[in-house]
């Protein structure tokens, strides 16, 4: 494909999380077809700002916490600072929302897809998700919005357990998060002692529990243009997540599944959405449903598990559309797997101990894609091993000393 190599992609996050593959799989893709990139980091030293396909980080550590005209300035000085119109690749919902509401004032020096400026905010909403979900027609677990404590003391009376809590806002994890990622609820009790602690009005959701023994985890990755078009479009199965059933992706595989991709389509086309995007739909086999979990209306972190047989990924489907040039059309790599190997190992393990598997996964993978290791960038790789196993040595060295002071202190 013949990228326009003269329109820079830039890397968006917005929070501080140095160890993400997603940011580094894009700066590859992009790279690696000769478009100049840059990457917002926290420091010098994250994997991203070591790719050898990185022409220049900026490094601008921000919380999530700041004010949208604070972060608006700052991604104007940068692109004061590049000097040409660059493609803006979000890695985060904070990132997507941000530019969605002010693309006015970004729209000179950056390249976009149009959506509709208040439309990304809903989607990572898991209140505006459900609420569009039933709009549409789009199965999805029951859920509970809860505005006070005695309205979920009646739900804790009446609902079958186990139950699922969530942060109701997505931006919540990085504020005041009522619980930290998805909880599951093992009884009444349990629940109100939990909600005790999340004030007169509750910034969680509670939903309906879809058993891993009777459901499959998917997931649908997708370009839209401004027509609400798929460019490009990918259904996959995930085998592994970290946390076990409820994190990220560890382990997944590319699965044709028509049916899936069509209720995406249709979904996007409905709301109206352009851009890239990444859906966590569970299939129940209790009623034979998928039904929609999470909406992130921006690149996953495992996009790099999905391509066609043209070359194409949604990330670089994003920048040829956005630079005017064609999307070449091509079937999706089926039984491609994707690896993420700092999580799936303790997620593999978890998993065995469990019994669970995957049917849909297929037995051999047809070509395996790893996050971090890549023969022609092998420099966020080592980086990650250093700064994901420095905490840990450390956490070992603290309990070892711990350990010898308790046994010294008894032999005294």
């Amino acid at each position: 494909m013949a990228a326009d190599r003269s329109v820079p992609g830039l890397i968006v996050k917005i929070g501080d999380y140095p160890l993400h593959h997603g940011g580094v799989g894009a700066i590859r893709s992009l790279g690696r077809l000769g478009v100049p990139m840059y990457a917002i980091t926290e420091d010098r030293w994250t994997p991203a700002a070591l790719s050898r396909y990185l022409q220049r980080c900026f490094v601008w550590p921000t919380t999530g916490t700041e004010r949208p005209e604070e972060l608006v300035a700052g991604l104007l000085r940068i692109g004061r600072r590049i000097g040409r119109p660059t493609v803006l690749v979000p890695t985060d919902e904070e990132a997507a929302v941000l530019i969605a509401e002010h693309a006015d004032a970004l729209a000179g020096p950056f390249l976009f897809p149009p959506v509709e400026p208040a439309l990304p905010r809903r989607l990572a909403s898991k209140q505006g998700l459900y609420e569009l979900c039933t709009e549409h027609g789009v199965p999805a677990p029951a859920t509970l919005f809860p505005a006070s404590y005695e309205e979920i003391e009646k739900y804790a009376s009446e609902a079958a357990f186990p139950v699922v809590a969530k942060n109701r806002e997505a931006f919540e994890r990085r504020r005041h998060p009522a619980v930290h990622g998805t909880t599951r609820i093992g009884g009444p009790r349990e629940l109100l002692d939990l909600a005790r602690g999340w004030g007169p009005a509750p910034g969680v959701i509670l939903q309906e529990y879809l058993p891993r023994e009777e459901a499959e985890d998917w997931i649908v990755h997708a370009y839209f243009d401004a027509d609400s078009t798929p460019l490009a479009m990918f259904t996959g199965v995930k085998v592994r997540s970290w946390p076990p059933h409820a994190g990220m992706t560890a382990n997944a595989y590319v699965v044709d599944n028509p049916e899936l991709a069509a209720m995406a389509a249709q979904f996007i086309k409905q709301i109206g959405f352009c851009g890239i995007i990444d859906l966590d739909w569970r299939f129940d086999r209790r009623d034979g449903q998928y039904k929609l979990l999470d909406f992130n209306p921006r690149m996953g972190a495992q996009f790099r598990l999905f391509e066609n047989e043209a070359g194409i990924d949604v990330v670089r489907a994003l920048h040829l559309d956005l630079t005017g040039r064609a999307v070449p059309e091509a079937e999706q790599l089926t039984g491609r797997r994707f690896v993420v190997e700092n999580i799936d190992l303790p997620a593999l393990a978890a998993y065995r101990r469990s019994g669970y598997t995957t049917p849909h996964a297929p037995a051999r993978a047809s070509g395996t894609e790893l996050a971090w290791v890549a023969r022609d960038d092998m420099k966020p790789f080592f980086t990650m091993l250093a700064r994901f196993v420095r905490p840990g040595m450390r956490h070992l060295w603290q309990l070892w000393r711990s350990r010898r002071r308790a046994a010294v202190a008894a032999a005294g």
